[in-house]
């Protein structure tokens, strides 16, 4: 299996920004590792694993139906990776936000075996 490039990340970017759970999860391995931006825990909420991984990002998606990450850019060093970009979304309850941020990827076997999340905390914006 191929070395992941910026260009397989710009695929999981655009998986991402359609909401395409299936598109996204394929590019994932089954052990995969999604650390959130929030959560108790140091490294924010842990999902771990193809169903976890999944469930995460849905329910994410589902309290802000309008996110999306947008300016991307993207980096690969190895078996590494980084996609710095702005968020934007709007919660159910209607709070915009809008922030930089960055994802760090490891890949292993030609797809994302950890996406770690990393955003500024920015008070909402006005919707």
């Amino acid at each position: 299996m191929s070395q992941p490039d910026t260009a397989f990340l710009q695929a999981f970017s655009d998986a991402l920004n359609r909401h395409d759970i299936d598109a996204v999860m394929a590019m994932m391995t089954e052990d995969c590792v999604f650390h959130a931006i929030a959560g108790s825990n140091l490294q924010g909420k842990s999902f771990v694993g193809q169903a976890e991984v999944r469930e995460g990002l849905q329910n994410a998606w589902k309290t802000a139906p309008d996110a999306c990450w947008v300016d991307a850019e993207h980096h690969v060093i190895g078996d590494k990776g980084f996609t710095e970009s702005t968020y934007k979304g709007t919660t159910t309850d209607g709070v915009r936000s809008e922030a930089r941020m960055i994802d760090a990827f490891t890949f292993r076997d030609g797809k994302i075996a950890v996406k770690n999340a990393f955003r500024k905390n920015r008070p909402p914006v006005n919707a």
